[in-house]
Order: structure tokens, then sequence, then C-alpha cells
């Protein structure tokens, strides 16, 4: 799967060490040719920034694509097992000339994958990964001679750094949080969380902690991703617990979940929604969601009198957009919240410290409960579903939608990034997947049963269209 989220697949099947290999060097080649546009006549080595996620093949693809890229003349700094953020950040903060994260984010342990940025610490565009994509089908691949190979060194102090830049934000205040005394559950799924959520949240005033799942081993003990499904034994070990609310990571800690004190789900697209609410109030400024994002946060942007915008899915979309648009705060409705005070990048990290502070701040006001101050905001119910096509070629999709979009005239229709169909009420989004073989069909409405009955009858439309005898 290759997309602006970067590549990745099935550790041994798609994901080889002749494709990680070819990819590497490619990536090389383009960060070369990168620094010398940006910077002609310079005759410095490239510099590149690897870190990774706590999967058991972390360590030995960090290895190999350190080794080839050192063979391509790049030099290496390896930050180790750390948060996808923290690299950005990293990368950044090394003045390098580009980054890779070896991880798969939500994805279920046996996957991995490269996801690749820029001098910024930011994801590589659509363009970008065009040109990656032809240097890639160049038979000849950039490499060193025995004198201009890359030094290799590691640096595992990043992590501290992007605590202290999280603390230093602008709108927290670190002695109201702790004046809460919150009791806290903690569950990073084993993840590059497991050790940096805890100690954010102890430097951000959290009287006690409880951790599920935080030993760093990256054998995950459930789907991976935060959505409610995979949630449900640590909501009820949270209820049990008597926390005040649980935080709750994916394996490279660029999604956020938060449980209530009763054991209900806040709700992943709730979180960028609460921490707007809340961010707004002290910077005004347009926001910036994706098409599959709930209308709960155009709603909150009504109530601050300024403008939403959406993107394509795909962190590089929204911060492109962001960019364009002069956002203050912006993100993805699966728990990515960026912030472009600290950096444009989805950071959970970030997420985690606008939430206590709103929540803080709400508390001390009412002395309410976590599932109170969900009441707070606009409620809309959404589905998450997806289906498997025998064909997921581009044309196919394009028939797929445009049979979709004929039965549907009453819906305002965006063809952006899929197929999204706004309904007076409701509004559901069709689109293949960055990072997996699938069409994803997500759907927001008034009620759980609305939301669940319209992606049922959109799965069912994707299908009837793809039959043979139905094709345009």
């Amino acid at each position: 799967m290759i997309s602006v989220s970067g590549i990745r697949g099935v550790v041994g099947k798609s994901l080889t060490p002749e494709n990680l290999t070819a990819f590497t060097m490619a990536f090389a080649t383009w960060i070369r040719r990168r620094k010398q546009a940006l910077n002609p006549g310079s005759t410095a080595k490239p510099k590149i920034v690897i870190g990774r996620d706590s999967r058991p093949t972390g360590g030995v693809i960090t290895g190999l694509v350190s080794n080839a890229l050192s063979l391509c003349g790049c030099d290496v700094v390896d930050v180790g097992m750390t948060t996808t953020p923290t690299v950005e950040i990293a990368t950044a903060g090394e003045g390098a000339d580009g980054g890779l994260i070896v991880t798969a984010s939500h994805n279920p342990v046996e996957w991995n994958a490269l996801k690749m940025l820029n001098e910024k610490g930011e994801f590589l565009t659509a363009p970008d990964v065009d040109e990656l994509l032809a240097i890639l089908k160049e038979t000849e691949k950039e490499s060193a001679r025995w004198d201009g190979i890359g030094s290799l060194t590691a640096n595992g102090g990043w992590d501290a750094v992007h605590i202290e830049r999280i603390l230093k934000l602008s709108c927290v205040n670190r002695d109201l949080i702790e004046s809460m005394n919150f009791r806290v559950l903690i569950d990073a799924v084993e993840g590059a969380g497991s050790f940096i959520v805890p100690e954010l949240c102890r430097k951000l005033g959290i009287r006690e902690i409880k951790t599920l799942a935080c030993e760093g081993t990256g054998v995950f003990p459930r789907n991976p991703e935060p959505v409610e499904e995979n949630l449900r034994q640590t909501m009820e070990i949270l209820s049990s617990e008597s926390c005040d609310f649980g935080i709750i990571v994916d394996p490279d800690v660029d999604r956020l979940a938060l449980v209530c004190e009763d054991g209900t789900l806040f709700g992943e697209e709730y979180t960028l929604v609460a921490c707007a609410d809340f961010y707004l109030k002290h910077h005004k400024g347009a926001v910036v969601n994706n098409l599959s994002s709930s209308r709960a946060l155009s709603d909150i942007a009504r109530r601050h009198e300024v403008e939403c915008f959406s993107a394509k899915v795909g962190e590089a979309n929204v911060t492109e957009v962001m960019k364009e648009k002069g956002a203050v705060i912006g993100g993805e409705g699966n728990g990515g919240v960026i912030l472009p005070e600290l950096h444009y990048g989805r950071d959970a990290l970030a997420g985690i410290a606008l939430f206590l502070q709103a929540f803080a701040e709400w508390k001390s006001a009412t002395g309410g409960t976590l599932s109170g101050f969900r009441k707070t905001f606009p409620d809309y119910f959404m589905s998450k579903k997806k289906v498997e096509l025998e064909s997921l070629t581009k044309e196919a999709l394009a028939r797929i939608f445009d049979a979709v979009a004929a039965s549907h005239p009453e819906a305002a229709c965006n063809r952006l990034d899929g197929l999204k169909l706004d309904f007076a009420s409701s509004w559901a989004h069709l689109r293949p997947s960055n990072t997996e073989p699938i069409v994803r069909i997500y759907t927001e409405a008034t009620t759980q049963e609305e939301a669940d009955a319209l992606a049922d009858a959109f799965i069912e439309e994707i299908r009837t269209a793809s039959t043979p005898g139905n094709r345009a």
C-alpha cells in the first residue's frame, strides 16, 4: 500500500527486504535531489532521522533501512523507539533533510511500514510521493562510494524534548490540572506510548496513574486501532478502577481516544472537537478536519465565529489545507489533533495536554464528570464500516461511485476524495483506504441506528454497483 501515509504491508509477504531496500534507496535519492534543489551547490551529506514503534519487527527493519541509507551516502540519526510525532519534531530539531518512521500505526502486529517525512518533519505530499515513485522505477539508484558512506548515530533524548515543548504550550496550566487530583487509566496497547504517555501525564500534574498494556513489548493484546469495538475490555477495567477517565493511544501515538468515568467512550471523533473548542477560546482562527470527520467541528467553529474547512483524508492533506487557510488547529476525526503552535503533525501527546486543560477548566467551574463534559458538545452518531471488493482499480471505483451518486440526486455530492454525499441531517463518505485494500464507509446521523442503517445501505449499493451486470 503506497500513499501520503507512506508504504506499508505484511512483513514477509508484501513488505520484504527487497522492497524495503528499494523504497529506502528511492527515498534517499529523493532526499538528495530535494536537498540540492533547496541548497544549490551544497556538498554536505543528506541527514535523515529514523525512529520506530515497538513492533517486534521494528528493530531489524530499522537496522536494514539505516544501513541502506548510510550506503546511499546519508548520515542517519536513530532516535530509537518513540512516537511518530516525536520523530517529526526530531527531524526538524536535528536540522535533518528528512525522516523515516518504522510503524504501521493502527494496523495489526504482522504489519509494518515506512512513513516518510520531509525536512520540516512533515509527511510527503501527493506530488512528493509521485516523484518518489518515479525514482523507484529508475533502473539506476544513487549509492555512495566506499569513502562516501554516511554515519550512524543515536540520540534518545527527543522524548524529553517533546514533553518539555508540550509543557510550554501557551494555554497549558499545570497547576490547575494538578489541583483536580485526577485518577487516570492509560492504555498504550504495548506501543510506543508505553513510557512517554505516563511520563507526560505525570509532568502535567496527574495525581494517580494506572497503566494497562504499557510495557512496550509491541505484542498488542487486542486490535490496536482505538475504536469502540476494540476498547470494551479497557472500558470495563476503567469503570471498575473508579478512575476519572481513561487515555488510550494507538501504537505510534498520533491518535487519542478517551473513556469517561462511567466506562462509556468519549468518542474518538470528539477528541478533536473538545480540543478545538478549548483552543479557540485562546486562539481565534480557522479549523480544518477531513471529509470523514464529524459535523460537530463545524458546529464548534460556528460557535466561535470562525471558518471550518475539510480536506481529503490523510495527515499531509489536512496540513496542506491548514497552511493554506491559516488554521490554528485541525486534525482528523480518528482522534488525531494537529497543533501548528507545536508542529504540523497529528500528535496524541498534544491532544492529551489540550484535553486535560479543557476538562480541568470545565470541572473547576462545574464539579462535573467527563461524561457530563461530553454532553456540552453537539451530539452526532457515526458508523465506520468497510467492504472488500475483487477489483479496487481507480477506474472500477470511479464507475461504482458514479452509480451510487446517480442514485442520490437529493444529496450534495463531493468527489474530492472518493464520494461524499451530504444529506439534510446526515452524510456518507465512501473512499478507498490509504492503508488497506478496502473501501471505507463512514456515515453520520442524529441517532446510532440511523447511522448504522445508512452505512449498511451504502455497502449494499457498492456491492450491487460492483457486480459485472451493473457496471457502467
